[in-house]
């Protein structure tokens, strides 16, 4: 393997509690084998050396130390092609023409993540129900592409073979998770293939450690305060602000 040799390089993970794009690089290692530090940061109140190395202000960020030098490496797609690059255990698939898919479905978990951004920020009825319509367009598109990647049967992205689609999509069904204790959206209804993968990441070891188990809590703490629609229906249920 060229490149930095994982033996001799530490790495910490800078993160946030509930960024799923830390999750996703925390998953990665995880199925490496790699060990590592993480390191959470409050994002709404940024220490000074946070800022100083963060370009974007933004996490997850992978320190990593060799050869007595430090390198910072920002934006998580990044990371992600770096521990590729440079730690056993490779998640993408060897053919280029199929790394290049997986490339494309790692965006289009990204572009969800957006859309479930939208949604539970849209500050009235209306907007929900058009984000929520959206973002289950996005899954019945991805229910079409797990019949065509493995006939059904997965339980991941491409059958047996855990990948970084599936790292990338742990993260995304998270949410849902504390979704379905605020009401029906709706948003995966009807679509067994999704139900089936999103089943087999929740009991994947590494996805479910990527979260601290006050996740559920801190997110659900975090849709209370968005003033949102999503917020008064978290409201309606009953949930009150947990202490943290």
């Amino acid at each position: 393997m060229s490149g930095v040799n994982e033996m001799s390089a530490s790495l910490t993970l800078v993160s946030h509690h509930l960024c799923p794009y830390v999750q996703r690089a925390a998953i990665s290692l995880a199925e490496k084998g790699v060990p590592f530090e993480r390191l959470t940061v409050d994002l709404a109140d940024k220490p000074y050396w946070f800022r100083r190395i963060s370009p974007l202000g933004k996490v997850p960020l992978l320190i990593v130390r060799h050869d007595g030098e430090e390198t910072v490496i920002f934006e998580s797609a990044v990371i992600l092609e770096f521990l590729e690059e440079t730690q056993p255990a490779p998640l993408h698939p060897a053919d280029p023409y199929a790394r290049a898919r997986h490339r494309a479905w790692i965006e289009f978990g990204s572009a969800i993540l957006a859309g479930i951004g939208r949604l539970y920020s849209a500050p009235a009825e209306a907007a929900f129900l058009t984000e929520a319509a959206a973002l289950s367009a996005m899954f019945d598109r991805l229910e079409r592409e797990l019949e065509d990647s493995t006939g059904g049967n997965g339980p991941y992205f491409v059958g047996s073979s855990f990948s970084l689609v599936d790292a990338v999509f742990g993260p995304v069904f998270r949410y849902f998770d504390v979704f379905d204790a605020i009401g029906d959206f709706g948003i995966l209804a009807g679509k067994p293939r999704v139900a089936a993968w999103r089943l087999a990441l929740a009991r994947r070891p590494s996805v479910e450690a990527a979260a601290a188990p006050d996740y559920p809590d801190r997110l659900q703490a975090f849709l209370l305060a968005k003033g949102s629609h999503v917020s008064a229906l978290t409201h309606r249920r009953g949930f009150a602000t947990p202490a943290l």
